[in-house]
């Protein structure tokens, strides 16, 4: 053992420099940066979001052609873009003047058979009594003063039998901001209420529709404005180590073998958002 020591340690002749070649560097692949934008879209769609081969807006809430659909808080315009491809009819509903030119403009290329624009608060509606088939109104309802008389109006222009896609941030993932987020995240316009599931479905149910399903996604989102209120980064560049790793993380493990079951078991943990899908009697 003594003499294998030695010989480790320098005590045996060392061997002779063997001339080494230069060795050109090779460059590692490049590897493509994640956009978390996208991968929430692939996130939500996972979730029972645009389903084009059923033509459903979300599980269970189809849209075609001959549907009329309102579209209140519409935002960027996402949600009936989507329905503009079935050709439905679209009616438009915001308070931004902004966002509604722009969701109008983005419905140019769309089938969709007529487009209806309003500026409007939605105290009231602008729309005649049972003019939709299908009502969306999504993340409107924690904003507004009275989400009551909201929501009687939601229920006055839908046509009898017609649908409503209805959702408001889980209370898990609000919870879980509350203490990182910027203050102005809970104050008027944004977030003035946290709403429990059982709220959510009182609300909907006391506005005098049925539920007919209730479910929550979004947990990738969850832990992303968790970092984002960290990262102290601009929405419009959301560029950060913090949100550009986790973008890698959940990434990875959406791609695992076992990487739907973990985005399920973690969606029920803590969702960003929760959905109703329901109908009018």
């Amino acid at each position: 053992m003594l003499s294998i020591l030695k010989k480790l340690t320098g005590h045996s002749p060392a061997p002779a420099a063997v001339p080494v070649q230069a060795v050109t560097p090779v460059e590692p692949p490049a590897v493509e940066k994640v956009d978390p934008y996208m991968l929430g879209l692939h996130d939500a769609m996972l979730s029972g979001w645009f389903n084009q081969a059923t033509g459903e807006l979300f599980s269970g809430f189809p849209v075609t052609a001959e549907d009329t659909l309102l579209d209140v808080g519409c935002g960027d315009g996402g949600n009936v873009h989507f329905c503009g491809m079935r050709g439905a009819k679209i009616i438009i509903a915001d308070i931004d003047a902004g966002k509604v030119e722009a969701t109008r403009q983005r419905l140019g290329d769309t089938p969709a058979r007529d487009v209806e624009c309003h500026v409007t608060d939605c105290n009231p509606l602008p729309i005649a009594d049972a003019t939709a088939t299908r009502v969306v109104s999504t993340e409107v309802i924690e904003h507004v003063d009275d989400p009551a008389q909201f929501l009687s109006e939601l229920v006055r222009v839908g046509k009898p039998g017609a649908l409503y896609l209805l959702s408001v941030p889980h209370p898990s993932s609000e919870d879980l901001q509350k203490d990182l987020a910027a203050p102005e995240y809970f104050q008027k316009p944004n977030h003035i209420r946290i709403i429990s599931e059982e709220q959510f479905k009182g609300m909907v149910s006391d506005a005098g529709l049925e539920v007919l399903s209730h479910s929550q996604y979004g947990f990738y989102w969850s832990m992303w404005m968790l970092l984002f209120w960290e990262a102290k980064v601009d929405f419009s560049n959301a560029d950060h180590p913090l949100l550009n790793h986790w973008a890698d993380t959940w990434k990875a493990i959406l791609e695992s073998p076992r990487g739907a079951q973990i985005k399920q078991a973690l969606d029920a943990v803590v969702a960003k958002s929760q959905v109703i899908i329901a109908r009018k009697p």
